[in-house]
């Protein structure tokens, strides 16, 4: 593989740091250009000493004289906020990986597609919350968005070599979380540690809690819906527990192709980062005969309603999504800070949708003022939840 320029967003988290893992061992196929973290600045320091950025961006501006000094006898530039992120994105890149977790990844994704560059989107937020914006900026722009979730990274490699008009279904599949088999009547007791603990995967907290309330799976129905416009009654979700069937695409002639791995995110990310080539992994081939089973479930949406709450705002369309992902992110902190249960994290989410139905965004400031509006209402729920 030639020699490529790669910016990197959100690099202390676990994607970023998967990514830099491959990179660290693909030697000179690579080179940073750009390297931002949100706020831990002594990460984002050793990384940039270790890869040599052009520029390492703190997205915390009350961070940047301490990154700075940090960083002072490097030669490597460093800046610091939003606007910071934003101009960093249109730096000349060959690829830029988009994994700042939430709405907050959305402005500098954008600014990536706009300059031309294609993105591998670890951040399924953005393209749920602004998928419309997202895609027509990369048709103008000329720009790939290369999906880097195991699912629809599945997805797109079974779609290799066939055409989007002769597909008959898109199966998503989901692990089904650490609380699959949990009586309904238990989950409100359900705590934090419970929820973090994912039983095939490793993930940030907030990954964690999304799938352990499979808000994670419906998100990502919303991804596929932008990214594979098959039309939403032919996109499903099914249930398969050992996570070794990452997603399928049924054809016309049913056939049906599936992508099949280890639960290790550096195998999509690699293929985003190869693509459209391959590159060696150190992760963990699969042993079939091992494994020996492989199972699969309707998901139950009576205990999960997540994903039919998914369902629905992508089907209504415009603001909704915005809508559902922004009060999602605030019921999940609360959950994880202890101030509501879990099962009022979906309930949140519900009475934000069903108490306001804002216009159509048609610009990003508009999707920022939904989302705004949504968090102070989600947060206003959250406090009711609290005092009752």
């Amino acid at each position: 593989m030639a020699h490529r320029r790669l910016s990197l967003f959100g690099a202390t988290g676990s994607v970023g740091q998967s990514t830099l893992d491959l990179v660290r061992r693909a030697g000179a196929d690579w080179q940073l250009s750009v390297l931002t973290a949100n706020s831990d600045v002594a990460e984002l320091a050793r990384l940039a000493r270790e890869f040599r950025p052009d520029i390492a961006v703190i997205a915390d501006e009350a961070r940047h004289g301490e990154l700075r000094d940090a960083l002072a006898d490097t030669g490597i530039a460093v800046a610091a906020g939003a606007d910071a992120l934003v101009e960093a994105a249109a730096r000349p890149a060959d690829l830029v990986m988009a994994a700042i977790v939430g709405c907050a990844g959305l402005a500098p994704t954008m600014a990536a597609l706009e300059a031309g560059h294609d993105v591998a989107l670890a951040n399924k937020e953005a393209l749920v919350s602004a998928g419309d914006l997202m895609t027509a900026a990369a048709r103008k722009s000329g720009a790939m968005i290369l999906p880097v979730d195991s699912e629809h990274n599945a997805i797109f490699q079974c779609l290799a070599g066939g055409r989007i008009d002769q597909v008959r279904r898109i199966i998503l599949t989901a692990s089904g979380g650490p609380f699959r088999t949990m009586a309904a009547a238990d989950m409100a007791r359900v705590t934090p540690a419970q929820a973090v603990a994912h039983p095939t995967w490793s993930m940030g907290a907030k990954i964690s809690v999304d799938s352990a309330t499979m808000m994670n799976k419906g998100l990502e129905l919303i991804e596929a819906h932008h990214l594979f416009p098959v039309g939403l009654d032919r996109i499903e979700i099914l249930v398969h527990p050992q996570s070794v069937i990452h997603s399928l695409v049924e054809y016309i002639d049913c056939s049906t192709l599936a992508q099949l791995g280890s639960p290790d995110m550096r195998i999509p990310i690699a293929s985003a980062l190869a693509w459209p080539q391959r590159m060696a992994t150190p992760c963990t081939p699969l042993d079939l005969a091992s494994i020996a089973r492989l199972d699969f479930e309707v998901p139950d949406e009576a205990r999960f309603p997540a994903t039919a709450l998914c369902r629905a705002a992508i089907a209504e369309g415009g603001a909704r999504p915005a809508q559902l992902n922004a009060a999602n992110e605030v019921a999940v902190a609360a959950f994880l800070a202890g101030r509501i249960s879990f099962t009022a994290i979906v309930d949140t989410v519900r009475r934000v949708i069903d108490a306001d139905a804002p216009a159509a965004p048609a610009s990003l400031q508009d999707i920022f003022s939904v989302d705004a509006a949504s968090r102070a209402a989600a947060q206003s729920f959250v406090d009711q939840y609290e005092h009752a």
